[in-house]
C-alpha cells in the first residue's frame, strides 16, 4: 500500500508543526450535497484558524491519502459510488482501485500511518444495543486499542449502547477522559447519563498525558476526549429520547441490520428531529476540531 500524504501534511509533521486528521465520511455519507462540502472546507479552516494543518484522508483510484486538495474534497463530496471504508476495507479498496471516504478506524490507522497524532470527529463507533444478540460492535473500537493517536470526539454516538461501549473501551485499554466534565457525553447530548474516571482541562494537559503514554512505553492504545457539545447546541433530550425509541422500533420492524443500522437510525433521527440532530452534530463536530487544533499546538511545543 503507497500512501501518499501531501506535500503540506508531509513538512508539518516533519517539522513538528501541529497537524490535525479529519474522517471523510461526514463529507461523503453524513451530509446531504451541497452542503456536505462547505461543512469540509469550514473544518479544514477552522483547524487552520487555529494555528494547526488540516489532513482530511480518503482512498481515491487506490491511494490512501492523508491531506486533501480542493479538487480532491469536491470528488469526495460530489462523487457517485464513493464508498465506506473501515481499516479492514483498505487493502481491498488499494487492490480494486477504489475510491471511498474513511471512518473513524480507517482515518486513525492512515493519519498514525503517516505520524499525525491528533484526529477530530464527531462521534466513536461502539457497542450496537441487543449485542448479545447480534454481536454488532464497531470496528473502531478494536482498531484504537493498537493504535496510539488521540481521538478528539463528543462520545460515542447515542444510538448506541453507551454503557457496554465505555466497559469495552475499558477492557480494550483505551484511555478516556472528559474535557472539561466528568461525565461522557452522548453525541448529539452534552450528558450520555454515565461519569467517566478522569477529566482534563485543557489542551496542555492532553498533550502531558500524550507524552506520559509515550514514557511509560506501554501498548500502542489510542487516547479519547472526550469533548460534549455545549448544552445551548445540544439536541433537546426529550425529543431526542422519544425520536431515538422510535427509530429504533422502525430498525426492527424493516429488519434493517449490520452496517445499514447506524445510517438508517441517524437517517431517522434528522428527519424526524427536522434537521435539530444533525445541528446539534455539526455543532460537536466544530467544537471537537478546533480543540483538536490546540491539542495538536500543545503537543506540538513538546
Amino acid at each position: 500500500m503507497t500512501l501518499v500524504v501531501s506535500e503540506e501534511v508531509r513538512e508539518a509533521v516533519h517539522a513538528r508543526r501541529p497537524v490535525v486528521a479529519l474522517e471523510s465520511t461526514i463529507i461523503a455519507h453524513g451530509l446531504p450535497r451541497p452542503r456536505n462540502l462547505r461543512v469540509a472546507l469550514e473544518l479544514e479552516e477552522a483547524v487552520r484558524q487555529e494555528g494547526a494543518v488540516p489532513a482530511t484522508i480518503a482512498v481515491l483510484d487506490g491511494q490512501p491519502r492523508v491531506g486533501l486538495d480542493k479538487e480532491q474534497l469536491e470528488r469526495i463530496a460530489n462523487e457517485e459510488g464513493i464508498r465506506k471504508l473501515g481499516h479492514r476495507d483498505l487493502p481491498l479498496a488499494v487492490a480494486a482501485g477504489a475510491s471511498g471516504a474513511t471512518t473513524v478506524s480507517a482515518t486513525a490507522l492512515l493519519a498514525a500511518l503517516a505520524g499525525v497524532r491528533v484526529f477530530a470527529t464527531g462521534g466513536l463507533g461502539g457497542v450496537h444495543r441487543q449485542w448479545t444478540v447480534t454481536q454488532d460492535e464497531s470496528a473502531d473500537l478494536g482498531l484504537l486499542a493498537r493504535t496510539r493517536i488521540t481521538v478528539v470526539c463528543a462520545g460515542v454516538k447515542s444510538i448506541l449502547d453507551v454503557p457496554a461501549t465505555l466497559q469495552r473501551l475499558e477492557t480494550l485499554g483505551v484511555a478516556v477522559a472528559g474535557y472539561g466534565t466528568d461525565r461522557f457525553p452522548g453525541f448529539y447530548l452534552s450528558d450520555s447519563g454515565h461519569p467517566v474516571d478522569w477529566t482534563l482541562d485543557s489542551p496542555e494537559q492532553v498533550a502531558d498525558v500524550m507524552r506520559a503514554q509515550d514514557a511509560l512505553g506501554g501498548p500502542g492504545s489510542a487516547l479519547v476526549v472526550a469533548n460534549p457539545v455545549p448544552e445551548a447546541e445540544q439536541l433537546d433530550p426529550e425529543l431526542h429520547a422519544r425520536v431515538l425509541a422510535d427509530a429504533l422500533h422502525a430498525c426492527e420492524a424493516e429488519a434493517i441490520t449490520g452496517q445499514a443500522v447506524t445510517p438508517f437510525l441517524l437517517d431517522y433521527l434528522v428527519r424526524h428531529t427536522e434537521g435539530a440532530s444533525l445541528n446539534a452534530n455539526l455543532a460537536a463536530v466544530r467544537g471537537n476540531v478546533r480543540l483538536a487544533a490546540r491539542i495538536a499546538a500543545a503537543w506540538a511545543r513538546a
